[in-house]
């Protein structure tokens, strides 16, 4: 087991990187910008992946596949959509290659360039809203709700394993509506499901907010977020909600007939979240002894290794471990007995610290004479030896404790770092120093917005949603201001 990282004090993007080496999540490909996401890093996405599915489903939501190929044409059927994505897009021109005739390798055959050129889709509204055209006519055939899991393909120049990727997994949802009103509930509903699911599976607060009109989604009408703070001080998007007003139905002509007769264009919602949920998870709980996992989401919650000398001694181990490892399974619980003898226990130890499995059980001949063994927490590096029908009951606890202990560590954390600030000065000092969320005063223009990052870099990361009225002034511009908004920088 490779030992050590860099710590997060003296280099926290080295830190990160190592990380997700060293605790066999992802590594860079051979195509740039892409990444290979590993065994066990999978794992913890399937597991992200599961209870959203069961979300969705639960808000009535069903899965369905569209092409990865959008014709070039569909996106400059809606402007603003097309300028968000046209510095990202993937384009394919030709169909086929062909050998050189000169011995020069495979080059393009020029015969076969496509008629219409396609993009691998950055995101997949184009292409639905033009299928969806198909599927609406009546108000019967409302609300459609729709998701997808999906690669999507956005050309980042500067990309970090997780965080931000030329090609990246996620989910998207694609909902059509008779009013207005019934598509802003969506957004709303979805905006809520992320945002539930990040606190009490993930362990990771967040806050709900709408994005400026600068930083809304490239076509929307309104942009709902969460918003989480990072242990560098910096905040991460982790999951957005859109209400796309008729934008899409207008460019795609989806119109359906009233229960009164009437012609109407369809009211339509966006939302998704992507693997950028694992670069959150890792940076929200990790430490400089390796990943650190809330049980909910750790692909083994327990790992039990043997301390032994001999086949006799694993033997008599491995039936108390198995045991134990038997009655915690009945309890939901997933267990590894790593009884490998090609390690000895300290590597294991090592491995499973930096793999942020959440209790380790270690037995050794001692324990057998004891009848005890020791418990281990990962997220507090704490030990304590129980007797073995304390086992199972002690590690349900924990499985409960360490889950509320890491959400509330977190919570604290984005408490101790989110300021209030009144002048450009403080602004200024807290955003340049040890960062964190800011609330202050903005005058709502999206002028003084790009003049506060162009100055410092900080964005607005929302307008929260339980942000109440306030009488104040912009820190930028002096402007009147009815309420505050969070600043920081970010992923």
């Amino acid at each position: 087991m490779a030992k050590g990282l860099t710590s997060r004090a003296e280099d926290y993007s080295k830190w990160y990187n190592e990380l997700v080496s060293k605790a066999d999540l992802a590594e860079n490909s051979a195509v740039r910008g892409c990444m290979v996401i590993k065994p066990y890093g999978y794992a913890i996405w399937e597991k992200m992946q599961a209870e959203l599915d069961k979300k969705f489903k639960q808000t009535g939501h069903q899965n369905a596949y569209f092409p990865l190929f959008i014709p070039k044409s569909y996106f400059s059927k809606e402007a603003a959509h097309v300028d968000g994505f046209a510095k990202e897009c993937a384009v394919v021109t030709h169909y086929r290659l062909k050998n050189d005739e000169n011995g020069k390798g495979i080059v393009v055959d020029e015969d076969a360039k496509l008629e219409e050129e396609l993009i691998v889709r950055p995101t997949s509204e184009t292409i639905i809203w033009d299928t969806y055209k198909n599927w609406i006519q009546s108000y019967r055939d409302l609300p459609i709700l729709v998701n997808q899991w999906a690669n999507v393909v956005r050309w980042e120049m500067r990309t970090r394993l997780f965080l931000r990727t030329a090609e990246f997994l996620w989910q998207e949802g694609h909902t059509a509506h008779a009013t207005e009103a019934e598509a802003i509930a969506e957004a709303e509903q979805m905006l809520h499901v992320y945002g539930d699911f990040a606190e009490k599976f993930m362990a990771m607060p967040v806050v709900r907010g709408i994005k400026s009109a600068n930083e809304r989604f490239a076509g929307a009408l309104e942009t709902y977020c969460i918003e989480a703070l990072m242990q560098d001080g910096k905040a991460l998007q982790a999951g957005t909600s859109h209400f796309l007003g008729q934008n899409f139905a207008k460019a795609f002509d989806v119109k359906f007939q009233t229960k009164t007769g009437s012609v109407e264009h369809v009211w339509a919602t966006s939302w998704g979240v992507s693997t950028r949920l694992m670069g959150a998870l890792i940076m929200t709980h990790s430490d400089d002894q390796g990943l650190v996992l809330p049980p909910k989401l750790a692909p083994i919650q327990v790992v039990i290794v043997p301390i032994y000398k001999g086949e006799e001694q694993l033997a008599e181990i491995s039936e108390v471990a198995n045991k134990i490892k038997s009655e915690l399974e009945d309890h939901d619980i997933s267990v590894k007995f790593d009884n490998r003898d090609t390690h000895k226990p300290g590597w294991k130890f090592a491995e499973y610290e930096m793999k942020g499995v959440p209790v380790r059980i270690a037995i050794g001949p001692k324990d057998l004479e004891n009848g005890t063994v020791e418990v281990a927490r990962r997220d507090t590096l704490e030990k304590q030896t129980y007797n073995l029908d304390e086992v199972v009951p002690t590690v349900r606890g924990l499985m409960t404790e360490i889950q509320e202990s890491l959400y509330n560590k977190a919570a604290s954390f984005r408490e101790e770092h989110t300021t209030s600030v009144d002048t450009w000065e403080d602004f200024l000092k807290i955003i340049e120093g040890d960062g964190g969320f800011v609330s202050a005063h903005w005058d709502g223009t999206p002028e003084t917005e790009e003049k506060i990052k162009e100055a410092c870099k900080a964005t607005i990361r929302c307008i929260p949603l339980d942000a109440v009225e306030e009488e104040g002034k912009c820190i930028f511009s002096g402007a009147p201001s009815k309420r505050r908004v969070l600043f920081a920088k970010a992923y």
